[in-house]
């Protein structure tokens, strides 16, 4: 058998031997003919029908248009590369910025911003390629749009720089009827709070799936977790596909992590609290909220032991729409001494019963914000007891205090005998502590319930429908001993002057009301 000669290896567009291939006599002086051409288009469209009709076989007529196509394609290809590489010298020579304020300005951009200035040249390519540029990483969008690859590989250009990671669905803005609320407060360890607002921020309900999986925290722990070392932010919203274990991996490799954002994952509380008391021993801001709100009971009292003295830093802690029992409670307030925010807003089994460590033990927190909204337990009583407390000079950093509940408190020992007009001392408690923002939102009890106004007590539209912003400094706090006030409180404690428009808000929702009873 003969041996197979095989032809001269053609050259790629960007190698040196390029220029010399079919020599510059016969190449470029037939493409210097064909560009000029007064009119190319009619001129080519008549050379080659006559090279078609001259080819006897209809073979060889498709064999020359198929040729034709590629030669043009080819042609078009050779110009666009051609133009980008003058295009990408000119705006080398013009850009006003060195490379290495170029990147920091880039490193400033979101990450939607630096994909789109990637796109826009060759020069914005290179510079948005640079690792300091994905250091904050946010590929949150209200429709899944990125996948596993996508995510990996802005880690992998990040690297050891990466220092925030917020992913997947934005949950559903909060509808019109509710009532507007955005709690903002800063530290002086500047720990980011940016995001859906508190009360947005709850699981989604008939909304398209996510496109990431299980696995797309994996490159957070490749490498021996290079690119976790230095994560401070992790921030994930409604992946539905993620599991406990891959994020606990995923934990295990971000040791440095300070803020901790986990909602709308079907995960348990348990094993995530356990994860995060072993590995992440700096975290500072921990938000938790269930998927499935009072039906995760995992948690144990071991556990909350555990957090508390893994993570003796935590300034801001919420656990919301798990069954949390009072005497947990108790252990994660007795242990962690420096919490300034709490939030157990959707709490199964809360009953308030742990309110009364916070004025009488010596270890309570030197709390600034408590949130306990739509506890289904929650007690008339324990509310009434500490309030009187707090008007009695306990808990002198609160700040905010919001006891609001869409099915009432509970009264007495029933839990199923509903309280829709406590008797809890909020005026006296207005009155005697100006600096708290009480909420206090219950609704009406039935179609049969007139509320009667006085004509100085009406609230505007407006001062109901929102509550201003607080900003709270967290960096000191006080912690305070003594016994409940033996003041329970007046009975109906009706809003009836303005001045406490901007302190108090106590709305009264429409007559349709459906009583849970799960």
């Amino acid at each position: 058998m003969d041996p197979i000669i095989l032809g001269p290896k053609r050259p790629c567009p960007g190698d040196p031997a390029a220029r010399s291939y079919a020599g510059p006599s016969s190449m470029d002086r037939l493409l210097e003919s064909l560009l000029s051409l007064s009119d190319p288009s009619l001129s080519l469209d008549l050379s080659l029908e006559r090279l078609v009709d001259s080819r006897p076989r209809e073979l060889d007529k498709e064999l020359l248009l198929e040729a034709a196509l590629e030669v043009g394609s080819a042609l078009l290809g050779a110009a666009l590369r051609s133009a980008r590489k003058r295009a990408s010298t000119h705006n080398a020579a013009s850009w006003p910025l060195p490379p290495d304020l170029t990147v920091k300005v880039f490193s400033m951009l979101d990450t939607r911003s630096l994909c789109h200035a990637a796109a826009t040249c060759l020069m914005f390519n290179k510079f948005a390629m640079d690792p300091l540029c994905y250091a904050n990483i946010d590929l949150t969008a209200v429709v899944p749009k990125v996948n596993n690859m996508v995510v990996s590989t802005m880690i992998q250009r990040a690297g050891r720089n990466l220092q925030s990671l917020k992913l997947g669905i934005w949950p559903n803005p909060s509808s019109s009827a509710e009532i507007s609320q955005s709690i903002s407060y800063s530290t002086r360890n500047s720990i980011d709070t940016s995001g859906p607002s508190w009360n947005e921020k709850k699981p989604r309900q008939g909304r398209e799936s996510s496109v990431l999986t299980r696995s797309c925290l994996l490159a957070l722990s490749v490498d021996g977790g290079a690119a976790g070392a230095l994560l401070k932010r992790l921030h994930l919203y409604n992946i539905d596909k993620m599991d406990s274990s891959a994020l606990c991996l995923a934990l295990s490799a971000c040791q440095s992590l300070i803020d901790l954002e986990v909602i709308g994952l079907h995960i348990e509380l348990r094993r995530t609290l356990d994860a995060v008391s072993t590995y992440c021993h700096s975290l500072k801001r921990l938000f938790f909220e269930s998927s499935e709100t009072g039906r995760d009971d995992s948690l144990k009292s071991t556990t909350c032991l555990d957090l508390a003295s893994g993570c003796p830093s935590l300034i801001s802690l919420a656990l919301r729409g798990f069954k949390l029992h009072d005497h947990k409670v108790k252990t994660l307030l007795k242990g962690l001494h420096y919490l300034k925010v709490v939030d157990f807003s959707t709490s199964y089994s809360i009953t308030g019963n742990f309110l009364r460590n916070l004025v009488n033990g010596s270890n309570a927190p030197p709390l600034e914000v408590l949130i306990l909204r739509d506890c289904l337990h929650l007690k008339e009583v324990e509310i009434a007891q500490f309030l009187s407390a707090v008007l009695s000079g306990e808990c002198k950093l609160l700040r905010h205090l919001d006891i609001s509940n869409k099915d009432g408190l509970s009264a007495e020992e029933d839990w199923n005998n509903r309280c829709y007009n406590p008797s809890i001392p909020i005026r006296q408690v207005l009155e005697a502590r100006p600096d708290i923002c009480l909420v206090a939102e219950f609704p009406q009890e039935g179609s049969f319930v007139e509320i009667e106004y006085g004509s100085d007590s009406q609230l505007s539209s407006s001062s109901l429908q929102m509550m201003p912003n607080m900003s709270l400094d967290l960096s000191s706090a006080n912690s305070s001993d003594s016994n409940y006030n033996s003041d329970q409180g007046s009975g109906n404690d009706d809003v009836q002057d303005a001045s406490y428009k901007d302190k108090f808000i106590w709305w009264m929702r429409p007559l349709s009301f459906e009583r849970r009873h799960s």
